[in-house]
């Protein structure tokens, strides 16, 4: 898949669905569980660079994804962020248009045998003074699979 190549020197995660415009991938930190990437298929470095079909598409993606987690592990409310500051850390930088996708937890989950529970419910996740927290394996691919399940997309 070219589009995805594209998407390597990025590390947005696991593909867990693709539409016309964006991919859906699970983030490699998983300190709230079911945090997402939705990362443009085509390269823009530049919110204002979208094309209307790619802002409608996104659309359904939002409502899809919040509805698809909220059937998969109860989120109480979800955080989506268009940050891009990591890209400008390279020299030249590279920046791609990407939305960070939170699910936030009001109690803990359990998933898998692992227990999630959200570090700083009720506050930006941003505030978080806690590193990247991976998960095995074998419990992305559960999590990816509930949630594929649960898309409706």
């Amino acid at each position: 898949m070219k589009q995805l190549e594209m998407l390597k020197g990025h590390n947005y995660g696991d593909l867990i669905l693709e539409t016309e415009c964006w991919f859906i991938l699970l983030a490699p930190d998983q300190k709230n569980l079911g945090t997402c990437v939705v990362a443009l298929k085509r390269k823009e470095g530049n919110l204002a660079g979208l094309k209307d079909e790619e802002w409608v598409d996104l659309k359904e993606i939002i409502k899809n994804l919040q509805w698809a987690l909220k059937e998969s592990f109860n989120s109480t409310m979800f955080n989506w962020g268009c940050l891009m500051n990591s890209s400008y850390l390279k020299d030249p930088p590279q920046p791609h248009v990407h939305w960070h996708f939170i699910p936030r937890y009001k109690e803990k989950v359990r998933f898998e045998g692992i227990i999630f529970e959200d570090p700083c419910f009720g506050f930006s996740t941003m505030k978080s003074n806690q590193g990247v927290r991976r998960i095995p394996e074998y419990a992305r691919r559960k999590i990816i699979e509930k949630i594929r399940n649960n898309l409706k997309i």
